[in-house]
């Protein structure tokens, strides 16, 4: 046998055996959770067979983590056996109103004022009698369908708007996300981004099915959020500065963009009429299955702005793209505009050209979801 082959087989030998691998940990990460789930079932059901009191249920934790841990070590602390509870009421199928209450899991369940489904409510809001076994959430295991990693939920059951912790769950399964990127796609507040350009439907769609891209009006975020650049919100820099940071956070920002994005280039020059032209940024869109143009714009977006990426989504459409490819899509990231000048100069039945903010900082939660509210009146 040559050494050619030889190194093949090894190295197809030692992909199989690093899948193996992979699978077995995402098996034992899996099992995990439905076990952690149980047993916050177990301490839930056994906290309403007690006194009805609140010392009884911070007892119960602590001699329960001072016996886990003695006989199977770290992980079975007071603060992970409450997490675990905490984690129960969360995602028990038909929860009622009771499960938004105390992250802090040391206190004893409590009767809710009403038996709806889960709010929105703070935990705060409910009152101190402990429920009665009925009200318990049974929930079959076959129900459950557990994707991520115990430290993915950790972080999802702390967000206390149910249609938003249901949608950052969807995509961090579809998208494979790290906890590193769920923490960030939380704190650019992406569900409010993304829900402010839809109506109280599309709003609900987000919760129950995640970002779905079939048009181009899908994809679009105002403002893009692109703090990881480390670019600061006031000093000057000038628009190649800008463009060089996104390529240096390359993977990131495809991760700012969104779904189906695959990078083609920079500086994309085409020559028509003996003109030269560079479009900034060309990505391409998978789903969509159309070129994409970004032009960076430092300051007001103006007019002449949009008609220069009027030309350039031209000049693709009639000489670069295919013809079983979807028109081509143009965005202008500028750091502010005014709406009404966007409207008046694109066509009305616009669909291929796109003008947003971008901020180089983190938003403001808080401000979004007043907007998001305001709008959804």
């Amino acid at each position: 046998m040559s050494e050619i082959m030889k190194t093949n087989l090894a190295e197809r030998i030692e992909r199989l055996i690093a899948e193996a691998r992979k699978r077995t940990v995402a098996a034992v990460n899996t099992a995990m959770v439905y076990t952690y789930y149980e047993i916050g079932r177990m301490i839930v059901e056994d906290e309403q067979q007690g006194e009805q009191r609140a010392e009884y249920g911070k007892a119960v934790i602590k001699e329960l983590a001072e016996k886990l841990t003695k006989k199977f070590g770290k992980g079975f602390s007071a603060q992970n056996l409450a997490n675990m509870r905490q984690f129960f009421l969360t995602y028990s199928v038909g929860q009622p109103i009771f499960q938004t209450l105390s992250r802090k899991s040391s206190l004893p369940l409590t009767k809710p004022q009403k038996t709806q489904i889960l709010s929105d409510k703070s935990e705060s809001e409910n009152s101190a009698t402990p429920l009665r076994n009925s009200q318990i959430p049974q929930t079959p295991s076959e129900e459950l369908h557990f994707t991520l990693s115990w430290s993915h939920y950790l972080k999802l059951m702390r967000i206390e708007n149910h249609d938003e912790r249901r949608f950052y769950e969807i995509e961090a399964t579809e998208n494979n996300w790290s906890l590193r990127e769920l923490q960030r796609q939380f704190d650019s507040s992406l569900y409010e981004r993304l829900a402010l350009s839809r109506d109280k439907t599309g709003v609900k769609a987000l919760a129950q099915k995640g970002q779905i891209v079939e048009k181009p009006e899908d994809m679009i975020k105002d403002p893009y959020v692109l703090e990881f650049i480390g670019l600061p919100e006031l000093p000057q820099y000038n628009e190649s500065e800008l463009e060089q940071r996104l390529i240096d956070h390359l993977q990131t920002f495809l991760l700012e963009l969104g779904k189906g994005f695959t990078f083609v280039g920079r500086q994309v020059r085409f020559t028509f009429d003996e003109q030269h032209c560079r479009v900034d940024l060309v990505f391409y869109n998978r789903l969509l299955r159309a070129f994409v143009l970004i032009d960076l714009k430092r300051g007001t977006l103006k007019h002449q702005d949009l008609g220069q990426m009027q030309m350039y989504v031209n000049y693709y459409d009639r000489f670069v793209k295919t013809e079983d490819e979807n028109p081509t899509i143009g965005i202008l990231l500028c750091t502010d505009k005014s709406d009404a000048m966007v409207e008046i100069t694109l066509p009305k039945d616009n669909n291929q050209i796109f003008a947003s903010k971008y901020q180089t900082y983190l938003p403001s939660k808080e401000d979004l979801q007043r907007l998001l509210e305001e709008n959804l009146k």
